[in-house]
């Protein structure tokens, strides 16, 4: 057994990696790290630099000095002989997230990075990285863990799941944030009860909560309808679902399912933001700056609680989780994005979905749900396909299967609208996607 862990992290210069970092020291004991390679592009090299100083001061205020940080714009090195691999890279920057809100709500629709036109852009940008990345790892460490934290975390896993060999997982803080809202509810531990989740990244809902030998899912839900809703990640406006759906649902939607079930509602409440304090985007990148500010304080020796706005709230709950549990062969059960084998009943068995798995020594073993009501396994079916042809238009550059796949998503209006809109996105980012060209 390995007993000096080599982790890298891809895309370290982003504002999360202290989470990622406070993570690793919480399970010093868990993880015999031995090296720790921080890596990003030349765009982000001030930023990676002020990451890897702060990493630094953390380590050493919990005396674990003695691991070796690496700072490097070079891939390759990073990722020779490495065993886990975080990948949180942005490609396009914070600009081309922005971008494709301002995009997508000029043509009138809803403005979000990992739904609708916004979240295809994402895809298409990010996943021809992704696939480099991965093949780079089947020469240089084949037998490492990737743990994919970049968004459309699904999409972007299901490509690498499907178009190489790597040991792949995805990872999102959203079932997280519902676990520990859920637990706040029950005034519980989270050890106490059994968090069950399916669907797709940024698509799940809640099936069961397993609590003192009943499933208490309708108790959770009634506090939610009563005001009691601990279970919206900081990053999302405050919002309320409509009571009677939420009671008949029989399930609990993640917050992102709000764009879907309430639109039109969201639709109105984004194009306000956006002409006050602005798209999504442009509120994080403030945020952003003011963050990388704080960092540079040389007496900075933690992660700073202005962290938690940012939107990635407990996230290096889950990333570092995971690791410990594949390293240590926990069988910890957690919700990460793995092929389905069968879990979702309607879906192909090799396609990725976000489901409640046992994490072991050989990865996730996704644990089947009960069927989805019909109408909640349509919405599923049609936004899978919408994901795979998104895959598909990534990875080959065919505008026809773009096509498709938009018109399938339900946030995306379609005709000479679309056209012209994939059109503006495409010769928006050609520099990002030159499989468009």
């Amino acid at each position: 057994m390995n007993k000096h862990l080599k982790i890298t992290i891809i895309g370290a210069g982003s504002s999360y990696t202290p989470e990622l970092i406070e993570g690793l020291i919480k399970r010093n004991d868990e993880l015999p790290i031995g090296e720790l390679w921080l890596v990003d592009i030349e765009d982000g090299a001030e930023k990676v630099s002020i990451i890897g100083e702060l990493t630094r001061r953390m380590l050493a205020k919990n005396n674990m000095s003695h691991i070796d940080v690496h700072v490097t714009l070079e891939r390759k090195p990073a990722l020779e002989g490495a065993d886990f691999v975080c990948s949180q890279f942005r490609a396009g920057c914070l600009e081309g997230r922005i971008r494709d809100e301002r995009i997508s709500l000029k043509y009138g629709m809803i403005g979000q990075e990992t739904n609708g036109l916004g979240g295809f852009a994402n895809a298409c940008r990010t996943i021809p990285i992704a696939l480099e990345i991965a093949r780079e790892m089947e020469v240089l460490c084949p037998d490492a863990w990737l743990l994919n934290f970049t968004n459309p975390s699904g999409m972007v896993t299901e490509a690498i799941l499907k178009h190489t060999k790597v040991n792949a997982v995805g990872l999102c803080n959203v079932p997280v944030i519902m676990q520990k809202g859920i637990a706040k509810i029950l005034d519980a531990n989270e050890q106490d009860f059994v968090l069950q989740v399916a669907g797709l990244n940024h698509f799940i809902w809640a099936r069961k909560v397993l609590h003192e030998g009943r499933d208490k899912l309708q108790d959770v839900v009634e506090e939610m309808i009563s005001g009691n809703d601990p279970l919206v990640p900081q990053n999302i406006s405050p919002f309320k679902w409509p009571a009677e759906l939420l009671r008949n649902m029989g399930m609990i939607p993640c917050a992102y399912l709000r764009y879907y079930y309430t639109s039109e509602d969201i639709m109105g409440q984004e194009l306000e933001e956006a002409s006050g304090a602005g798209t999504r985007g442009e509120v994080v990148k403030a945020m952003e700056n003011r963050l990388f500010d704080i960092y540079r304080n040389p007496e900075l020796n933690e992660k700073p609680k202005e962290l938690e706005k940012r939107g990635g709230q407990y996230y290096s709950e889950a990333a570092c989780e995971l690791m410990s549990s594949i390293f240590n062969d926990k069988r910890t059960i957690m919700h990460v994005n793995t092929r389905n084998n069968g879990a979702i009943d309607g879906l192909p068995h090799d396609c990725t979905v976000e489901v409640s798995s046992m994490i072991t020594k050989s990865g996730p073993l996704p644990l089947n749900v009960a069927p989805f009501p019909k109408d909640t396994l349509r919405l599923i079916q049609v936004l899978k396909e919408f994901e795979t042809l998104t895959v598909e238009a990534a990875v080959t550059g065919d505008r026809n299967a773009a096509h498709r796949a938009l018109i399938l998503n339900p946030l995306v209006t379609t005709g000479t609208v679309l056209e012209t809109a994939l059109n503006e996105t495409i010769e928006a980012n050609l520099d990002y996607m030159p499989q468009f060209r």
